[in-house]
């Protein structure tokens, strides 16, 4: 099935639940589709069950176990085309399910199509829903339920939606299909907002990162870096819009059951959005013991508001970075200068948060988007190669130093890889030279001194405003170099 020509960036998505809802399987299956607010999981899964004549059904916030009911019925009722009361008011979580699944099967077939959008709402009065699932799953595999029927779970309170495929969970074992829907990258960010300008493209993912939701919600997207200014202080720093950054980052906070709101939760977010990049770092920020901090961490983690990744160089080495882009823009520039926000001054604001934006937002977005940009756009023979991607930190015993590397890629894993790939991406206002080559070089002795493979390493220097004369002389010279703008990262092609 072909998807709909509004639906943009999700043909993997798109692909993988066809593959799911056209298996030959005659008994149920179940798929799990997850992804933080805004992403487009609802207009994925409403264009897919339009196209295959599907139920598509969802819960509803602070809706109590019997109005979701009703209004679950309500909804199975239209779908069959006969009154509300079909299945009385006082129908159980069994009755209505089954009776879903079954009516989708009779209308499309064993790959019938039902679809349970915010899954999270529901169970957050009735936890037995999943038992419900389980039950209609496993009666259908033992010849006593309904003959096929596929049935999609989603939902957005991330620790939630994880949750349910973990341990000793009911659907453990039985969702053949476990989908992250993750936000736009940054091509297809440009694209969809219309932007052109490489530069303003690159801003207002820095600031909103890729949810296509935002769109519907914002004013006209900046067109030129020189617009940037005026978009800001119009849209995430103007408490009357609904992007305001303060009022989404709430939202957003608030969704998921695991976030509690505390003091040491926003704490913890701000002093990451600082720079604080481990448990040690933030407790010296906030003047905790680090081994306090553990719990609310990885409560943040699991809810998907901080990402943590591990150094591959330094396996005990833990880095923690927001993962919402629009939060982090509200922790480095709304929450130091609220009172100037809220009182209208969102322009003066805006001058003052240039160089925290500049160090704390952009910085570390653009060392982001060209890891990004290595796993999904470099050229294939690049890509394919590279290995696992990530940021590093090695220590250069000779030369007393440690080097940041922003990007770096290694294949074969363990102590001793092949390093395929060594990056600087620095989002500075200066045209990258050879200086910069030259500490690439020096990382690659320092690695290859430690043992890594270095014979086919390539060093790649990415640069948000270009490149010196003599370096884009020398780098046809290097077979070993390559140099990324950022209007390449922005096109995205080969």
């Amino acid at each position: 099935m072909q998807p709909p020509a509004t639906l943009i960036g999700r043909d993997r998505e798109w692909s993988a639940l066809d593959d799911f809802l056209s298996h030959p399987d005659p008994h149920v299956r179940i798929a799990v589709l997850s992804g933080r607010r805004r992403v487009g999981k609802s207009y994925l899964l409403r264009a897919l069950a339009a196209g295959t004549g599907g139920l598509f059904v969802t819960g509803v916030a602070e809706e109590d176990s019997r109005a979701a009911r009703l209004r679950l019925a309500g909804d199975i009722a239209r779908y069959a085309g006969v009154g509300v009361d079909l299945l009385g008011p006082d129908a159980s979580w069994e009755e209505l399910l089954r009776t879903a699944v079954e009516l989708v099967v009779r209308h499309g077939g064993p790959g019938g199509l039902l679809v349970i959008d915010e899954l999270p709402y529901w169970l957050a009065h009735s936890p037995q829903v999943v038992g419900v699932l389980q039950l209609l799953y496993d009666r259908s595999r033992a010849g006593d339920g309904p003959g096929g029927g596929r049935v999609v779970l989603c939902g957005s309170a991330m620790s939630v939606m994880r949750e349910l495929l973990s341990g000793t969970k009911a659907l453990r074992g039985r969702a053949v299909l476990d989908l992250r829907l993750d936000a736009f990258d940054l091509p297809t960010t440009a694209g969809y907002w219309g932007v052109e300008e490489p530069a303003a493209a690159l801003h207002l993912h820095a600031i909103l990162g890729g949810s296509p939701g935002y769109r519907d919600l914002a004013p006209r997207a900046p067109r030129r870096q020189t617009d940037v200014a005026g978009w800001v202080a119009g849209t995430v720093l103007n408490p009357g819009q609904a992007l305001y950054s303060r009022s989404e980052t709430e939202y957003l906070l608030r969704e998921d059951p695991k976030f509690t709101g505390s003091a040491l939760h926003y704490g913890i977010l701000g002093a990451v959005a600082a720079g604080a990049s481990s448990p040690a770092k933030i407790g010296g920020l906030l003047g905790r013991d680090r081994t306090t901090l553990t719990r609310p961490i990885d409560a943040l983690v699991a809810a998907g508001f901080l990402r943590r990744d591990v150094d591959p160089l330094w396996e005990r080495r833990t880095v923690l970075t927001l993962a919402d882009p629009i939060v982090r823009f509200h922790h480095a520039v709304t929450v130091p200068r609220y009172e100037l926000v809220e009182t209208g001054g969102a322009a003066a604001a805006w001058r003052d948060a240039r160089p925290a934006y500049s160090a704390r937002v952009v910085g570390p977005h653009f060392e982001y988007l060209a890891r990004e940009w290595l796993r999904r756009h470099a050229p294939a023979e690049l890509r394919e190669r590279s290995g696992l991607i990530a940021a590093a930190v090695v220590r250069d015993t000779r030369g007393r130093a440690q080097h940041e590397i922003d990007v770096l890629g290694l294949r074969s894993g363990g102590r001793r890889a092949e390093v395929t790939v060594i990056g600087e991406a620095k989002a500075t206002v200066v045209p990258r030279g050879h200086a910069d080559i030259d500490r690439l070089d020096r990382i690659r002795a320092v690695l290859s001194d430690r043992g890594h493979r270095t014979d086919r390493t390539r060093l790649v220097l990415f640069s948000m405003y270009g490149f010196a004369e003599g370096l884009r002389r020398t780098a046809p010279t290097r077979a070993d170099l390559l140099l990324v703008d950022l209007a390449a990262m922005v096109r995205g092609a080969d």
